[in-house]
């Protein structure tokens, strides 16, 4: 089959240039529609029951991710000129388009009894700007007596204070959103800037806004790293621009059409589609460093440019796609976890790692094709000292050390188990982000005044209409409230209890002592005060309650803790939640952001351990088209196998836990690491050929010759993927710190143990099945005519 792409490639080089220039304009041209990703991630299916609920919990109440907070804590805010500018302050960030509204001391709702109405007028007890310290002084105590805002709005333990912002949703899931945020800081900031004083952001729409904007720098500063390591590396490894700038072309192209493909298949960049560009740099450099170095060996040893770049075509080319293969089947995995940042993910890397194949098959002949050969000094790196002294060290180790080679390998085996023992399954909401940024920082600093700033809702349906306004009803949800108060990390529980019991404090003129549940008696009178639910028409009530009076909510916020620690939150609370309502009765559901998460970090890291195992099988199936015995298979898994599970237990030992994050690592990880035993095994069956089935003759000549290609791709590969440890995101440095760790012990297992293992288990796995492939891609003692390529200058 490569001998016609040989003749197709060398001979139609002017047609493919002009095609793949035409593609990348049009590409490039889509490229310009790109947009980020603003949307919460789905991480469930639709057809999933807590999906389904937490739909249905936001048909009847609306988002529950909307408000975006901003806190200080200043003993001085009740002074008059800094209360006013507070005052001020709360007002400009009002008349903002897109702010909904907002509750701040400034700015704070109460219920005010209308007897001449018989009804209760909800007002702001702030009416107009205090003149003198006497009345922010009264205003001071009039917030004092509301215990419904007590440990909310503000904290007279230690004079923190919050505004809570209510941002209009049609702004939430779009760009509009951080111009948004962006006006409202800068509004803010002004006060902070006048009094010296340390405001803190935070809520999901500030959070989500800060990381979009992240991950539209880091997609730019990581193309820019990646380049300049393939720039640098290249140099250094080949010594020649002419080796350099093709390969630098070639994976530009590629960044231009994976970003084209993210547009044509209406995806958005999200955080992980915006590693994609630096990946296939990566991907990429690998590729041209196998293609370069095999052309510069060919030419090497013949002298002839032709014959070495039709070698090149047809002896790299069949292994390199079996390669590129396996780690896309390493991303495709990802397509049957049914998320749909995954899904995206996988289909537009697995895409695009074909389209690097084809275009470093296709460019890097052509290239060459029309400069002049290699000089020697072009070549040298094929006899660089350092390398050479590093295989023949790797070379005597095999052949009279492979007892020692084993025990280390059963060691690191052992120590691997003991270190998967140790891990943990966890993840928290705000997990991607660095502990050192000033986003995490001011999640801690409300987790400190408020408990926690991440909603936790539960959702009663008393399946009765008016069924929550009964007292009986109303007792129970203040039972609950008492049981989830006892959770230090729950903030203050809000319900319609609190709004009955402001009612009665309100009916009896403000007195704090009234502040409690109506009784039997004052019920039916102090809540008939309050307004009629009304389609489209919001109310103190319409937060709590739905038109029919039958469904309500408790609303929690709570704090940034791990999976772990919600499930057993939510084991805790469902005997509790059943003993005070009959589930016969009612349908009490909890949900909520914190708990979609929960259920949607448990279902990807399910279906994550899936999809490793899918990758596992398609590999074994690739590579069972090529070397077609089980046996021989089964021992290049072992030096690939071994990496994933010290990866595993470096984990265990440092106490990163798996998570959605980190465990889609080790598909990615195995797809790109496997590459270096087809490498090395391709070549050992074409070397058993040529030496009459001398295997130990076979070995070392395949190591000679593949292992400068290994060395060199492991070190970009390595080089390549710690980049991402720069990242402000927890999963993408997981990747720039474990992808590096588990690459450079690949490398050494499959220099060092996998030509071991053929050594030691000689004829055994030498098998005639290794002999005679199932899909016999090329013939690699076939040599195309040189005349039959007639390659013409164009």
């Amino acid at each position: 089959m490569f001998k016609y792409i040989v003749r197709f490639i060398l001979r139609q080089r002017l047609g493919i240039i002009i095609s793949i220039a035409l593609i990348t304009i049009f590409m490039g041209y889509k490229a310009l529609d790109i947009e980020l990703s603003y949307e919460m991630a789905q991480m469930l299916p639709e057809t999933d029951s807590t999906f389904i609920n937490y739909k249905k919990f936001k048909n009847t109440f609306g988002e529950d991710g909307t408000v975006l907070f901003i806190g200080i804590q200043d003993k001085n805010i009740f002074k008059l000129n800094k209360y006013n500018d507070w005052y001020n302050l709360t007002y400009k960030i009002k008349k903002i388009q897109g702010v909904q509204e907002i509750v701040s001391i400034a700015k704070i709702y109460t219920l005010i009894k209308n007897d001449s109405l018989k009804k209760f007028d909800f007002e702001n007890i702030i009416p107009q700007k205090p003149k003198t310290q006497e009345e922010v002084n009264k205003i001071k105590q009039k917030i004092l007596s509301l215990p419904l805002y007590d440990g909310l709005i503000f904290n007279k333990k230690n004079s923190s204070t919050i505004m809570a912002i209510t941002l209009d949703k049609k702004f939430i899931n779009n760009k509009n959103r951080i111009k948004l945020i962006n006006k409202i800081k800068t509004t803010a900031e002004t006060f902070g800037n006048k009094y010296n004083v340390k405001l803190h952001y935070s809520g999901l729409p500030y959070i989500r806004t800060i990381t979009s904007k992240k991950i539209k720098y880091e997609l730019i500063l990581f193309v820019v790293l990646a380049l300049l390591i393939a720039t640098l590396v290249l140099f250094l490894f080949f010594r020649s621009f002419k080796s350099v700038l093709p390969s630098i072309i070639i994976v530009i192209i590629c960044v231009i059409w994976a970003m084209g493909t993210i547009v044509l298949l209406g995806y958005k960049i999200t955080f992980l589609t915006g590693i994609i560009p630096p990946l296939i740099i990566i991907i990429g450099v690998e590729n041209c460093i196998f293609l370069i170095n095999k052309y510069h060996l060919e030419y090497k040893t013949h002298g002839n440019k032709v014959k070495a770049l039709s070698r090149t075509i047809s002896r790299v080319g069949p292994t390199t796609l079996l390669t590129n293969l396996t780690t896309a089947a390493g991303f495709a995995a990802f397509i049957i976890t049914r998320n749909k940042i995954l899904v995206e993910f996988g289909i537009v890397a697995t895409i695009n790692i074909i389209v690097i194949y084809i275009l470093t098959l296709l460019l890097i002949p052509i290239f060459n094709s029309y400069f002049k050969p290699p000089e020697f000094k072009h070549t040298k790196h094929l006899d660089n000292a350092k390398t050479n002294y590093i295989i023949e060290k790797i070379t005597n180790l095999i052949l009279y050390h492979r007892t020692k080679i084993y025990i280390v390998s059963i060691c690191l085996a052992l120590i691997g188990i003991y270190g998967v023992t140790k891990l943990k399954t966890t993840g928290k909401i705000v997990d991607d982000i660095s502990t050192k940024s000033e986003l995490y920082k001011d999640l801690v600093f409300f987790q400190n005044q408020v408990k926690g700033i991440l909603p936790f809702e539960i959702s009663i349906d008393t399946k009765k209409d008016k069924g929550v306004m009964r007292l009986s009803t109303l007792k129970k949800i203040e039972k609950l409230q008492k049981i989830l108060s006892k959770y230090p990390e729950f903030s203050k529980p809000l319900s319609i209890v609190e709004v009955a019991k402001t009612a009665k404090q309100a009916f009896y003129n403000g007195d704090t002592s009234m502040y409690s549940l109506p009784n039997s008696q004052e019920k039916n009178f102090i809540l008939s005060y309050l307004p009629k639910q009304k389609n489209n028409k919001k109310t103190i009530l319409s937060s709590f309650v739905d038109t029919n009076l039958r469904v309500t909510r408790i609303s929690i916020q709570m704090a940034n803790i791990g999976t772990t620690e919600i499930q057993k939150i939510k084991d805790e609370l469902r005997p509790e939640i059943d003993s005070i309502f009959n589930p016969k009765k009612y349908d009490v559901t909890m949900t909520g952001t914190s708990i979609v998460f929960l259920k949607g970090t448990n279902y990807m890291i399910k279906n994550l351990i899936q999809s490793l195992l899918l990758a596992i099988l398609i590999i074994t199936l690739l590579m069972t088209l090529l070397f077609s015995s089980a046996k021989m298979i089964s021992i290049s898994f072992i030096p690939n196998i071994l990496p994933q599970l010290l990866t595993a237990a470096l984990m265990g030992f440092v106490a990163i836990s798996i998570k959605p994050s980190t465990i889609l690592i080790f598909s990615v990880a195995l797809g790109i690491s496997v590459d270096n035993a087809i490498h090395f095994l391709s070549r050992y069956r074409f070397q058993l050929k040529l030496n009459d089935w001398n295997i130990k003759k076979s070995v070392i000549l395949a190591l000679n010759e593949t292992s400068y290609s290994m060395i060199y791709s492991s070190i970009v590969l390595i080089l390549g993927f710690g980049i991402f440890i720069f990242s402000d995101f927890g999963g993408t440095q997981a990747i720039g710190f474990l992808i590096p760790f588990t690459l450079f012990i690949a490398v050494l297992c499959n220099l060092i143990l996998l030509p071991s293992l053929l050594l030691s288990l000689d004829k055994k796995i030498t098998t005639k099945t290794f002999k005679e492939p199932l899909l016999e891609i090329f013939d690699e003692e076939e040599d195309i005519e040189l005349d039959e390529l007639d390659v013409k200058k164009d």
